[in-house]
């Protein structure tokens, strides 16, 4: 009489160590959990980048906080505007080697902080004349708009110190709003030569009551007019980028 064959005692020992494994990699709809995985580190930040950060009130991994909304009428706030805090004294402005030019120093004057190369701010005020050079190279209208949005860094003190003969960029976006509300426009007429399809736009008066608005029918390729009448109380601005005098 054959002799039945015994299966060996380590196989449901085997097949319980595999199902645990298993178990273990499943997602958290049953209950258990998966190790997470490593995040990655954060990307290093240039010299001029960590100074734009202490200027801004950031941090190397970002900003502090969000924005927060401009109240109505307000002007948005230059971006890269002087430091809050602690800055070097003119007598400490100086660079690792060479030296500063006398206007390099009027632009470096209360805008370093402590902590910072005075080189790196310098940097992030020529990386702006060289920003609105190019542009305005193609386009003077478009370099103006960016500077009215506030998208070039201390664009009006880069320019007196370090690329004067960008003044005339200066010069056309002077009296322009970029989006957002304003109160109490200036009359006169505007222009929007960067706007967006969604451009819209509303001008009332006190009582609330439309002045103006757009778009107007059949207006195209991101430039729109726009007339704001004496007597206006708010402007406001969706999508359109930035207006231009005249």
């Amino acid at each position: 009489m054959p002799i039945p064959l015994r299966r060996p005692a380590a196989a449901p020992l085997l097949l319980v160590a595999v199902l645990t494994v298993a178990g273990c990699s499943s997602d958290g709809a049953s209950g258990r959990t998966e190790a997470a995985a490593p995040s990655a580190s954060a990307p290093s930040l240039s010299a001029a980048d960590r100074v734009a950060g202490e200027q801004d009130g950031t941090t190397a991994a970002g900003p502090t906080a969000g924005p927060t909304a401009a109240p109505a009428g307000s002007a948005p706030a230059p971006r890269g505007s002087a430091p809050a805090g602690d800055v070097r004294p003119d007598a400490a402005l100086t660079p690792a080697t060479g030296s500063f030019t006398p206007k390099e120093k009027e632009y470096l004057s209360g805008r370093v902080p402590r902590s910072a190369d005075p080189a790196a701010v310098l940097d992030i005020g020529k990386e702006s004349c060289q920003r609105i050079s190019r542009t305005a190279r193609h386009d003077k209208d478009a370099a103006a708009a960016a500077v009215v949005a506030g998208e070039i860094r201390d664009a009006a003190d880069a320019v007196a110190h370090l690329c004067p003969e960008q003044r005339p960029v200066l010069d056309a976006a002077k009296g322009g709003y970029p989006d957002g509300v304003h109160a109490s426009p200036a009359a006169g007429r505007y222009r929007a030569v960067s706007a967006s399809p969604g451009c819209s736009w509303q001008v009332t008066d006190a009582g609330g009551a439309q002045l103006a608005g757009g778009p107007a029918p059949g207006a195209a390729g991101g430039r729109h007019t726009l007339t704001v009448p004496a007597g206006a109380a708010r402007f406001v601005s969706t999508g359109c980028y930035a207006w231009l005098r005249g």
